[in-house]
């Protein structure tokens, strides 16, 4: 038994969607959950940037006596994860990619799989090649949907004016019959799997439902993160079947708004008492 908590962070609010995941799926673990808002979205920053603000957050949760750290968000995953598990060891660090990359294969093994990703995540191309480690037979089709951020952010997850973003982003994805793949020139079908490469968009989930149809499985890097953390600290033996404490919350700017929007990703309450003003760079 592990009664430290379990460390989680993100370059705002979107990874709360993986934290309230975990607390679904691990009822008995404790959280802190740190959420670098000072310096959002890392999405549109470099990979050097991202890795530097990735030691940084981690090294925060590290210093709070966590047991494990989740790297909720994808593009962090995407350039960071190896640097802060050699920095951090021997305690582990879990990315959101691989977790994600395995549950879309599952879905279509030989088949088209659309992601969708902040501008850093598809840059990368880290789900791509994730997926192809994974299926070599599968096509991958990757899309930047920067402003589903903001949206995210802003609570405005549904009506109109996120419709019509999901349109733009969706329809040159899901419209066209027929693909021709570049990696081996076959032709293939509409994409029978779609991964949401971004901590942010589960928010939007309804809407992109809507524009992408019906008969189009949708991965939620959150889930599949969840159960991935489940079978790590089974294997560890890291699991903690005690009493759990309080979820505290870091920020690095505006925990009012963060308490105050943040039950749109968690799904509950925020108190503001559990949210702590962070300095990073101090």
């Amino acid at each position: 038994m592990n009664r430290k908590p379990i460390g989680i962070f993100d370059s705002g609010m979107g990874g709360l969607t993986v934290m309230r995941a975990l607390a679904a799926r691990l009822p008995n673990e404790s959280f802190v959950y740190l959420g670098d808002t000072a310096r959002l979205p890392y999405g549109t920053k470099s990979a050097e940037t991202v890795r530097r603000y990735a030691l940084q957050a981690s090294r925060a949760l590290v210093e709070r006596d966590v047991k494990l750290v989740v790297v909720a968000c994808n593009t962090a995953s995407a350039v960071a994860v190896p640097d802060l598990a050699v920095a951090f060891a021997p305690i582990p660090v879990i990315g959101v990619i691989e977790p994600g990359a395995e549950a879309a294969c599952r879905f279509s093994a030989d088949g088209l799989i659309a992601v969708i990703a902040t501008e850093g995540t598809v840059r990368g191309g880290a789900y791509a090649r994730a997926i192809k480690v994974r299926s070599w037979r599968a096509s991958v089709i990757q899309r930047a949907c920067p402003l589903f951020v903001p949206l995210a952010e802003e609570g405005l997850v549904d009506g109109p004016i996120p419709e019509s973003i999901a349109r733009y982003y969706l329809d040159p994805i899901f419209s066209p019959p027929i693909y021709l793949d570049p990696m081996n020139l076959k032709q293939v079908h509409r994409p029978e799997c779609l991964v949401l490469g971004c901590t942010h968009f589960p928010v939007l989930k309804q809407v992109i439902e809507r524009v992408i149809g019906a008969n189009v499985a949708i991965v939620d890097s959150a889930v599949t993160t969840a159960e991935a953390v489940a079978c790590l600290l089974s294997e560890r033996n890291l699991s903690n079947d005690g009493p759990i404490a309080t979820p505290r919350f870091l920020v690095t700017d505006a925990p009012e708004r963060f308490a105050r929007v943040g039950e749109i990703f968690f799904g509950s309450a925020i108190d503001p008492a559990t949210v702590e003003l962070v300095d990073l760079q101090s």
